[in-house]
């Protein structure tokens, strides 16, 4: 099939797909399709930035347009020393070998970490595609430099965890590519770029990976209008083979964020100080200064154990999802360090999962008992996560109104803990001595509470 025979095609399914359909390509019919239930209650996942830019792994994963595009002086001086003059960034693809990719044991390290999702970057801005994309033509992972289709094989090794649910994050526009230029050139009145590369290859990727959660990007320099957002998520949620189960976020043009889609990232790192009307969430990187592996990256750069935690937990008590990043080397090795950081939050959830997930905000999030205290709940259950160790066997939550049916346990711990009421509401506890976690962090069960 020729490409201009396969826009074709794939504009006629839009068509028909948006003729008579329960949703209408029109944010108001798309906002209002319910989410999901299984990302709700999934809370947690990890996020992988993985592609070309692994190669050279110096600054950021925006290394070709911080050399190329803004010319920054230290990629600039970073190429110069380092290789030799005339050196194109397309020259790195034969080095992101994936040599010692193991997408099974990729696959044990995410389930170890006890995330209930994945999202794999399918194409970064640099366009390079981790499947063999007709429309990527030699810049695509089974063309060149692994030879392998890295979003295929890491799909049926997440898949055959069971407790992994698998979605692959997607850029929209691509820095150099000279279709996507030309319709900027002619202020996006043309959109020769979407119909023979953005869709095609989003219509590819759904069809063939059948992802559970598409995570778009690379939106902000153009409206939905030109994206043909609208068209494609009605495709998306009325006849695509994943309809039932797709979440997407909120990345589909300049305005989208934080106002239309699935639910909402607003930016990158979000977090909002009160408890949003709308499902969120928080994407964020071990690594603070890039999503992307980097070479140079120290022990110091990277977000500790204990300020993971609170990170998670602040943001599940908000009604948000964690999404949490890593970046894999050139040659397909998660570094040791973040392995050891998804194994240690694994470890974690284990003993607190159940205050975690499939649980819903409370109607407080969080307050300053004898130390700061987050919330969730479930049902008539409530959970009080105390992230530092108050020291004194005596332990007071405001909140909580009890009742005699009040039974209050560690997490961890099946032994009843005394409590006493407080004169209105909340409640004192007496702690045990509390088991030691690398964490920082534990949480109370409190039973039969309002």
């Amino acid at each position: 099939m020729r490409i201009h025979d396969g826009v074709q095609v794939l504009l006629t399914v839009l068509c028909v797909s948006a003729a008579g359909a329960q949703y209408t390509p029109d944010w108001k019919s798309l906002d209002a399709r319910p989410l999901p239930n299984w990302y709700d209650e999934a809370k947690f996942g990890v996020f992988i930035h993985w592609g070309v830019f692994s190669v050279p792994a110096f600054g950021s994963e925006w290394f070709w347009w911080n050399w190329q595009g803004a010319k920054k002086p230290a990629y600039l001086r970073f190429m110069a020393d380092n290789y030799p003059p005339g050196f194109t960034y397309s020259e790195f693809a034969p080095q992101f070998n994936a040599q010692f990719f193991d997408p099974h044991e990729w696959a044990e390290i995410l389930d170890a970490s006890g995330a209930k999702y994945v999202v794999l970057t399918s194409k970064h801005h640099e366009g390079f595609t981790n499947w063999g994309s007709a429309t990527s033509w030699n810049w695509n992972s089974v063309d060149n430099g692994p030879h392998r289709d890295i979003v295929g094989e890491l799909a049926k090794a997440v898949r055959a965890k069971k407790s992994l649910h698998y979605g692959l994050y997607h850029s929209l526009f691509e820095w150099f590519n000279p279709l996507y230029l030309n319709d900027k050139k002619n202020e996006f009145k043309t959109q020769d770029f979407i119909y023979y590369k953005i869709l095609p290859e989003l219509y590819d990727l759904v069809t063939r990976y059948k992802p559970e959660l598409i995570w778009s990007d690379g939106d902000w320099e153009a409206p939905d209008t030109y994206w043909n957002s609208t068209e494609f998520l009605a495709w998306l949620y009325n006849d695509s083979p994943v309809k039932d189960t797709i979440v997407v976020n909120d990345r589909w043009g300049a305005g989208c964020s934080c106002k239309h889609g699935g639910y909402y990232n607003c930016a990158d790192k979000y977090t909002p100080s009160e408890l949003p009307k709308h499902k969120w969430e928080k994407c964020t990187t071990v690594d603070t200064f890039s999503w992307g592996y980097r070479r140079n990256m120290r022990l110091g750069d990277l977000m500790d154990l204990p300020t993971t935690i609170k990170d998670l937990v602040n943001t599940v008590a908000f009604g948000g999802n964690y999404l949490l990043n890593i970046g894999p080397t050139a040659d397909g090795m998660i570094p040791v360090v973040f392995e050891a950081r998804l194994r240690e939050i694994g470890a974690w959830l284990k003993i607190n999962g159940e205050a975690i997930y499939a649980t819903k905000p409370w109607r407080v999030q969080i307050e300053k008992a004898t130390v700061p205290v987050w919330y969730t709940s479930k049902d008539s259950t409530v959970y009080a996560f105390f992230l530092s160790n108050p020291v004194k066997s005596s332990f007071q939550l405001f909140s909580p109104i009890t009742s005699n049916k009040t039974v209050v346990t560690l997490l961890g711990s099946p032994e009843v803990l005394k409590w006493a009421p407080l004169h209105t509401s909340g409640l004192t506890v007496l702690l045990p001595n509390l088991p030691f976690t690398p964490a920082g962090a534990w949480a109370l069960k409190l039973e039969g509470v309002a």
